[in-house]
């Protein structure tokens, strides 16, 4: 089975706020700004990858969302998810955190080695939007993947 991730709904306050700072900070591309901001889309998007999006949607869409989807218990809507994390190549990494200083954006690390999905990384960091969605940002280097022992 091929699986990838399609979409990731953030809950934001300002639409127009977050794209600002999704694609002049982080660098990520707009889709559906234009429809957004005349009033023929919900909400913007901004492309992660060629397969993958993330929706900026109005908390104040949140009690329409849980109609829209269904949900027989409520979910967490309105309320940020705990992150997203974006692997990307060293370069990108390093001037991601250049954008994020220069913003004035706090990032947050520890010496420890992170796991995430092709592995462990020294190289990573969080950060937060303007909504208090948390972020991650990683870059996979060969050299510093620690070799893993599984326990005798």
């Amino acid at each position: 089975m091929s699986l990838h991730i399609d979409h990731v709904v953030l809950w934001v306050e300002d639409p127009l706020r977050a794209l600002e700072f999704y694609t002049q900070v982080i660098g990520l591309t707009s889709v559906r700004a234009e429809e957004f901001r005349a009033g023929k889309a919900p909400f913007p998007s901004v492309r992660v990858s060629e397969a993958s999006i993330l929706d900026l949607m109005p908390v104040s869409s949140a009690e329409f969302l849980r109609k829209y989807t269904g949900e027989a218990k409520p979910s967490a809507a309105g309320r940020p998810i705990n992150h997203v994390c974006f692997a990307m190549e060293r370069d990108a990494f390093d001037a991601l955190a250049a954008r994020l200083t220069a913003a004035g954006v706090a990032m947050h690390t520890t010496s420890s080695p992170s796991f995430g999905a092709r592995g462990f990384t020294v190289r990573w960091f969080y950060f937060q939007d303007p909504d208090g969605n948390t972020l991650e940002a990683r870059c996979y280097e060969e050299a510093q993947i620690p070799s893993v022992t599984p326990p005798e």
